[in-house]
C-alpha cells in the first residue's frame, strides 16, 4: 500500500547533450534526425556542434542510437521507452465495468535483482501492490500484457468488497501526485527560454509517466491529469517546432 500523500519536489534535472538528444528524438515521429538538424536543434540549449558530435558518437557506441546515412534514430531499447511515453501522454482506455485487474507473482526462488526488476515492470503496467506479491488496478486501461511475465505472474478479474475509491486512495497517493502536477503547470507557465521549457517539459513527461490512468470515478475531484497532458502536448509541438525549425516534424 502507498500512503505516502506528500507532494514530490519538482523533477528538474540539468540537461546534457546526451538528454537533449534523447529527448529530442523520443518526442519525434519517427525517432529520427540527420546531424545537421540536431545541430541546430540543440543550439538553444548552449550545446555547441563539437559536444554534440561527441556525445552522438557515445550513444552509438552505448547502444542508445543507431547511425546510418547521417542519420541517428533511436535503438530499439529505446524505442521500447518512446512507446511507454506515448502511452503515458495518450494512455488508452476503455469504460469501466467495476472490475480490477488482479496480478499475483507465483515464482519463487528469484534473486533480489530479478525481483527488483519484477516489481518495476508491473509499476510500469500501471498496477499497485495491495500486499507482497499481489497487484491490481481498475481494468480499465487497453494495452498489451508482456507475454513473457505469464510463468511468473498468474493474471484474475476481481471485484473488491472493499469501497473503491478507498482502495485506489490507499494504493496511490493521489492527493501528491496531483499537487506535483499543479505545481508543474505552473512552471511551465512562467518557463520563457528554451532551455526552461524542455527542462520542465521533461518533468512533466516523467511524472505522467507515475499516474495511475484510474477511472474518473475513482479520482479526487478536480483531477489535473488531462490538463498536464494537454499542456505537455501543445508545449512540446510549440518547442521542437521551434528547435527543428518547423522542419515537418
Amino acid at each position: 500500500m502507498n500512503a505516502s500523500q506528500e507532494p514530490a519536489p519538482l523533477d528538474l534535472r540539468p540537461l546534457s547533450a546526451r538528454s537533449v538528444v534523447l529527448s529530442l528524438l523520443l518526442g519525434t515521429h519517427p525517432p529520427e534526425l540527420p546531424v545537421k538538424d540536431l545541430v541546430r536543434a540543440v543550439e538553444p540549449f548552449g550545446v555547441g556542434g563539437s559536444t554534440l558530435r561527441a556525445a552522438l558518437s557515445r550513444m552509438v557506441a552505448a547502444g542508445d542510437l543507431r547511425r546510418a546515412d547521417g542519420v541517428h534514430r533511436l535503438s530499439d531499447r529505446l524505442l521500447e521507452r518512446q512507446r511507454r511515453q506515448d502511452a503515458a501522454v495518450h494512455p488508452l482506455t476503455r469504460s469501466w465495468d467495476g472490475t480490477w485487474e488482479t496480478a499475483v507473482v507465483t515464482a519463487t526462488g528469484r534473486g533480489p535483482a530479478e525481483r527488483a526488476e519484477l516489481r518495476a515492470r508491473l509499476t510500469a503496467l500501471r498496477l499497485a501492490e495491495l500486499r507482497e506479491g499481489v497487484w491490481l488496478r481498475p481494468a480499465n486501461l487497453r494495452r498489451p500484457w508482456p507475454g513473457d511475465l505469464d510463468g511468473v505472474v498468474r493474471r484474475f478479474a476481481a471485484r473488491p468488497e472493499e469501497d473503491a475509491r478507498s482502495l485506489a486512495a490507499g494504493l496511490w497517493p493521489l492527493d501528491a501526485w496531483a499537487a506535483t502536477a499543479r505545481a508543474l503547470l505552473a512552471h511551465v507557465a512562467e518557463a520563457d527560454r528554451p532551455a526552461d521549457r524542455f527542462t520542465a517539459l521533461a518533468a512533466v513527461v516523467r511524472h505522467l509517466l507515475d499516474d495511475p490512468v484510474l477511472p474518473a470515478a475513482l479520482l479526487p475531484a478536480h483531477w489535473p491529469g488531462p490538463e498536464l497532458r494537454a499542456v505537455y502536448t501543445r508545449r512540446q509541438r510549440e518547442l521542437t517546432e521551434e528547435v527543428l525549425g518547423g522542419a515537418g516534424r
